[in-house]
């Protein structure tokens, strides 16, 4: 485990029968970071995050978060170190019987047990945040468009103001203005907390805006880990191929194999 590191994945494995997702995958977040796991489809993004938040356990590897192992843990001492996070699901995963201030504001009441009247208000805040106004408070959310939903998810994730926040492809069904005004947003509220973020993308763009190191995963493992800004020169052959969408490199295509 990195010292300092927010969060921290050690040679951690995961495998569904005899496919095997996660491979030895090692990662870590530090303190105030902003890391982008990019990858296709089927490469174990998702797996990975689910591991981190127990929905998922690995057969071997550790997890950190803040410095205590995760994996193992009793659901109620789990529970715990997970409330210093927040999430921003792929499709804003809002609740239709709720109204938006409630989406929000769902984390106060439940976990932290705030009075309602004064989450409303937290609420609200976090809604100005995301450049929402208080008439907002008492819509439904099926009367949102999907830019706004995705709006909403991220104030809920930001409400309770915490230490990590996981976004998991935070512009997919955005058009391209719709999700550069979702990748300001990310990087204008974490940095406003000074939250440390990991995000799992396919969208190399909105990757490059918001993050300040990005991961690239294939097959399970971590195959380059850099700066941002150093992705597309970084000589990598898998990066290279990712990052021109080519079919043909070091990264194979289950659709192409006979």
């Amino acid at each position: 485990m990195t010292e300092h590191a927010k969060i921290s994945l050690n040679n951690v494995c995961k495998s569904f029968g005899r496919k095997h997702v996660l491979n030895n995958l090692t990662l870590d977040v530090k303190a105030g970071e902003s890391v982008v796991v990019i990858g296709g489809s089927g490469t174990g993004k998702s797996v990975m995050l689910k591991c981190i938040l127990g929905l998922l356990t690995p057969e071997s590897g550790e997890i950190y978060i803040d410095g205590k192992q995760i994996v193992g843990l009793p659901a109620s001492e789990r529970e715990a170190s997970l409330r210093k996070t927040g999430m921003l699901f792929q499709y804003a995963a809002l609740f239709d019987s709720l109204p938006v201030w409630e989406n929000v504001a769902f984390g106060l009441i439940q976990a932290h047990g705030m009075k309602r009247s004064d989450a409303r208000d937290v609420a609200i805040e976090k809604l100005a945040l995301v450049g929402l106004g208080p008439d907002m408070a008492n819509r439904n959310p099926s009367e949102l468009s999907i830019g706004m939903q995705k709006r909403v998810g991220l104030a809920r994730a930001i409400a309770t103001n915490p230490e990590i926040i996981f976004f998991d492809e935070p512009t997919t069904g955005l058009d391209p203005i719709m999700g550069d005004v979702i990748d300001n947003l990310i990087r204008d509220c974490t940095r406003h907390l000074g939250a440390s973020t990991l995000t799992i993308s396919h969208d190399m763009e909105s990757a490059q805006k918001i993050a300040d190191r990005i991961a690239l995963i294939y097959k399970g493992e971590v195959v380059w880990v850099g700066p941002a800004d150093e992705i597309e020169h970084c000589g990598n052959p898998y990066v290279e191929q990712f990052v021109r969408g080519d079919i043909k490199g070091p990264i194979e295509l289950d659709i192409l194999k006979p």
